[in-house]
């Protein structure tokens, strides 16, 4: 039986690069893969998966919130691979460990939280349905911690806190950042009131 992986990371964790390889060492075997992505994200194009080093893919299939996956069309393919899984609704995601569980692995790749630290609809789901949870790991942009938080910033490299939860972008909008970095900007987490017993302790 083979598995429905998720491979998460922040922004710049260079998660689209790790597909594209993958892809290119199935392909450079000669065994068939299928790219897939949500048609929303159209940063590079609608079809393009492109990576920040300069690597780009065609996607075979684009999906929307309401697509329905035919498993015939998956017939004969040694990998499923999904970039931005984040943006996927749920139905999607269902319709993928269905594909997982009767036919081949199927990888997803994309975000874990949005900038305020929420779970994405498809992050949310694929944590619930998922065989293999890997973690793509990238520094803190402003120290050397492990970044854990997508930190939004605006023109003058501002955080912001509000505003919708999908906005397409890259480094001119987002940052990877460890808590201490993104709460020292965000104030997101305010520290624990001193003097306050714990609820349940005399």
């Amino acid at each position: 039986m083979a598995k429905l992986y998720f491979r998460h990371g922040t922004m710049d964790s260079a998660k689209t690069l790790n597909l594209l390889a993958v892809a290119h060492n199935y392909r450079s075997q000669g065994k068939r893969v299928l790219l897939l992505k949500p048609r929303l994200d159209d940063r590079f194009g609608v079809a393009s998966i492109a990576s920040r080093a300069g690597l780009e893919a065609q996607a075979d299939i684009l999906l929307d919130p309401d697509s329905e996956l035919d498993p015939e069309s998956f017939a004969g393919v040694d990998c499923v691979l999904v970039d931005e899984a984040q943006f996927l609704s749920a139905r999607i995601i269902e319709q993928l460990r269905v594909l997982a569980s009767d036919g081949p692995p199927v990888i997803c790749y994309g975000l874990r939280t949005d900038f305020r630290t929420h779970l994405f609809e498809g992050s949310r789901r694929l944590f619930e349905l998922a065989d293999s949870i890997e973690e793509v790991k990238v520094t803190c942009q402003f120290c050397n911690r492990k970044a854990i938080f997508n930190l939004r910033v605006g023109g003058r490299g501002e955080a912001l806190t509000e505003g919708a939860q999908i906005q397409l972008g890259g480094s001119e909008s987002y940052a990877p950042a460890c808590f201490g970095c993104y709460n020292a900007r965000t104030q997101m987490f305010a520290p624990p009131a001193r003097g306050r017993r714990a609820a349940g302790r005399r």
